[in-house]
Parts: C-alpha cells; structure tokens; sequence
C-alpha cells in the first residue's frame, strides 16, 4: 500500500523529506526516498492514512523507529525498511495547524 509519509532522522531540525510506503505493518515498514540513510539509524516520521483508508477523515500516526536496510531502488531514490519502535495516532487539531 502506497501511503504519504514524511520522515526527518531524529534529532535533525528542518530535515523533513517526503517519501511514500512500498510496505507497511504494525512492527515495520518499507519506503521509498530521495535521500540516503544508515542502517542503524534513527528516524521519526508521520504515516498519513487518507480517508478512503479510515472511511472518516485523515488520520495522522506518528512514529519513532530505526533503519535496518537500505538498498538501491529504481528512478534514483532508495529503499529503505525500517522497524517500528513507538507510535502515537495525532489529534486532528495538531495536524490540522
């Protein structure tokens, strides 16, 4: 399922990439990015599930986890899994601002 993510590695200010999900579970994901990573490093990111997921409004989740794989994909971005350490479903009035 190709879903919107915005990743940002973690204690990096104004950083934050767009990427969308080739692979997505409760313990882990896989995505597709225009910049590099390293395995074993830590990463933050929002997933958003758009309404034709929720069947309601948008649905924001943001997570913690750290990178275990990254490989070289096609059109020059990158492939990266990474494993789900902490998530937390936003309220609508912090994504909304």
């Amino acid at each position: 399922m190709s879903l919107p993510l915005r990743v940002m590695p973690r204690g990096a200010k104004g950083r934050e990439l767009d990427a969308h999900t080739r692979d997505l579970s409760y313990r882990g994901l896989y995505f597709l990015a225009e910049a590099d990573f390293e395995v074993g490093s830590e990463i933050d990111f929002v997933i958003t599930l758009p309404q034709q997921v929720t069947q309601s409004g948008d649905v924001n989740i943001r997570c913690q986890g750290n990178i275990v794989r990254v490989e070289a994909s096609e059109n020059g971005r990158v492939g990266i899994a990474a494993k789900i350490e902490r998530y937390e479903f936003m309220p609508a009035a912090a994504t909304a601002a």
